[in-house]
């Protein structure tokens, strides 16, 4: 600090200066001396030592020498009690995520939670979307362009990144409720036939034999007809497997008690009314009966597949206990799992 701004501090020790009082003035003024006060002096506070400097008080002269009590004077020179410190039950440190001052966790606060709630949300639009298509073959450009969108939200958050490692999300019996670029439209388009339905596509994922079964159902007002085709497959990666099919199934048709046939048909655009094949079901329904006591009980047929093509690649992208999205040489296929609430 320089010296320039070191300030002079005057103390005075109780001066006692006394006058005497003139009655009368002399004919010659006397020159007087100006009086010293031998208790008044100057102190600098400038030290030319190179110690810091300590701040200097007025003290009176009755102060003791270990009182240590230092008293506040605002700025109309009335003496105040330095304010004491807050007292806080609050921590030093901020209190930690979603737990509020009192130490309680905030309501309705759940990251996981709320995760979970936005891809089941996800989930239902997919499936609401897709829905009466046909499995995706019906599906007009937009209805398309949406699933896939919904299918991409969904991949880009998959819960399980390693599937082949979950058995427990992958094993069980899988529906197909929409498929893209796939080689299983051909099959498909059996649904434009007259009277004859594709009514159900399965998986069924077995982790234990490392089989997998395709399963497709067609339906027709009399009976029902179930195919499948077993493949084995062997874990390549955490979410791909390669898939080798083996051979065909062919079961017995299931004969239907009475036959349902639909008041009109549509064949080639037009509409084709069915009242008079109704009226002539009873010859027909005792002929299927007969038929049907034949055919019960039948073992399935099994067919060998041959060629190279009989092998595949799946890729399974997600994967959840309701829904699992899989890619493949074949196409695009989201399946959820037989009894999941997104069937109902």
């Amino acid at each position: 600090m320089s010296t320039l701004y070191n300030p002079l501090i005057f103390t005075i020790k109780n001066p006692k200066i006394s006058l005497k009082p003139h009655t009368s003035f002399p004919s010659s003024v006397p020159t007087y001396r100006l009086r010293t006060f031998p208790n008044f002096s100057v102190q600098s506070s400038i030290s030319s030592s190179n110690e810091p400097e300590k701040p200097s008080f007025i003290t009176p002269d009755n102060d003791k020498a270990d009182d240590k009590t230092v008293e506040f004077v605002d700025e109309w020179g009335e003496k105040s009690e330095p304010e004491p410190e807050p007292v806080t039950k609050l921590a030093d440190s901020d209190p930690p995520k979603y737990e509020d001052e009192w130490g309680n966790g905030s309501p309705g606060v759940d990251v996981s939670g709320g995760e979970d709630e936005k891809l089941l949300e996800v989930k239902r639009c997919l499936v609401d979307t897709v829905y009466g298509t046909d499995f995706g073959l019906r599906a007009s450009s937009e209805i398309r362009a949406e699933a896939l969108e919904f299918v991409s939200q969904l991949e880009a958050a998959n819960p399980t990144p390693a599937p082949t490692e979950s058995p427990e999300l992958l094993d069980g019996n899988w529906l197909l409720v929409f498929t893209a670029f796939s080689e299983l439209l051909p099959l498909l388009a059996v649904g434009n036939i007259p009277l004859l339905k594709v009514e159900k596509i399965s998986q069924d994922v077995n982790t234990n034999s490392l089989t997998i079964e395709n399963a497709t159902t067609l339906s027709s007002p009399v009976a029902t007809l179930s195919f499948s085709a077993i493949a084995t497959f062997e874990v390549r990666s955490p979410s791909r497997i390669q898939v080798e099919f083996k051979e065909g199934n062919f079961k017995p048709p299931e004969i239907k008690s009475s036959i349902d046939l639909p008041e009109t048909v549509d064949l080639f655009g037009q509409k084709i009314s069915l009242s008079p094949v109704q009226q002539s079901l009873g010859p027909l329904e005792n002929a299927v009966a007969g038929i049907a006591r034949t055919i019960s009980g039948q073992p399935p047929l099994k067919i060998p597949i041959p060629g190279e093509r009989t092998k595949s690649w799946l890729l399974t992208t997600y994967l959840d206990k309701d829904m699992r999205i899989s890619r493949g040489d074949g196409g695009l296929f989201v399946l959820v799992k037989e009894g999941s609430s997104l069937l109902y």
